[in-house]
């Protein structure tokens, strides 16, 4: 408690500690509804299509022998779907780490440089993120088929980034604006060039609100399906695309529509888990002087 505040009676304790302990029950109830489908998901992939049709999945909790990696086996022994995971690769992350370099650049730029018609440069770039993506996907593919880009990975990457640049800069901007100018100022007068200010000012400070777009954009990016259904071809395909052409006619392909999907989902977990201490930090950064 700090100095001089009222000592808190027996009641109020009992009451904030009460208070405490609810919030973190819901916080537990929360947590475990939203894991659910993740978990359901996980014990569809380890059954076979057999049991899947003939019962749910939570029935393997008092019959243990239904699961089996049989799925698993058979999904990593496909070609095709082996070389969908690369190209989900060489996609995702050209396109995050363009973005997050050219969006920091053009950020600071914006945020600290002063140069004619800055700010009705960043008003476009607003102006920009209200446009849709499905509006772009028609002129683009003609521009591509011209280009000769159509159906390859550097066809995806760069609608990606063209798509992605907006939101990035405009999120980076925004944080870079809020770092105190005394530092910046500081840094110059110490003989440093501006990319020298950028490298040992801005990016060390800006660490959060970067790691934030660098997940925002790789889950974007790695979960994607209509870029990739319009402008992917049959041998650049990503994982969510080959995934989608496993439909039947009559019903979903179980079998490999759950192990695929688990196995598409365990990365994107693996990243946000991974930065999560970051996230927390860009999505709160300002919220408190």
């Amino acid at each position: 408690m700090g100095e001089g505040a009222p000592p808190r009676s027996v009641a109020a304790r009992i009451v904030g500690r009460i208070g405490s302990g609810l919030m973190q029950f819901a916080l537990i109830v929360i947590g475990v509804f939203w894991l659910v489908p993740t978990l359901g998901l996980f014990i569809a992939s380890l059954r076979s299509p057999a049991d899947n049709s003939a019962s749910g999945w939570w029935t393997v909790f008092t019959q243990p022998s239904q699961l089996t990696l049989r799925n698993y086996a058979q999904l990593l022994s496909n070609d095709s779907f082996v070389a969908s995971f690369w190209n989900t690769i060489a996609i995702t992350v050209p396109s995050t780490v363009i973005i997050v370099v050219i969006a920091s650049l053009a950020a600071y730029a914006l945020a600290w440089l002063e140069f004619p018609g800055r700010d009705w440069l960043f008003l476009a770039v607003v102006a920009m993120l209200v446009v849709p993506l499905q509006i772009a996907l028609i002129p683009i593919a003609r521009l591509y088929g011209s280009l000769g880009i159509f159906g390859s990975i550097t066809g995806v990457v760069l609608f990606h980034v063209g798509y992605g640049l907006p939101f990035a800069i405009f999120l980076l901007r925004n944080f870079f604006a809020a770092i105190p100018r005394d530092l910046l100022e500081a840094a110059r007068m110490d003989g440093g060039r501006e990319f020298t200010v950028f490298r040992r000012v801005i990016l060390p400070l800006g660490g959060p609100a970067i790691a934030s777009l660098t997940i925002f954009q790789f889950l974007w990016v790695w979960n994607d399906l209509l870029v990739a259904l319009v402008f992917a071809g049959a041998d650049t395909q990503p994982m969510t695309k080959a995934l989608q052409s496993q439909m039947r006619q009559f019903g979903a392909n179980i079998d490999v529509l759950a192990s695929g999907a688990f196995l598409s989902l365990v990365i994107p977990l693996l990243v946000f888990f991974a930065f999560q201490r970051y996230f927390v930090q860009g999505l709160t950064a300002g919220a408190v002087k």
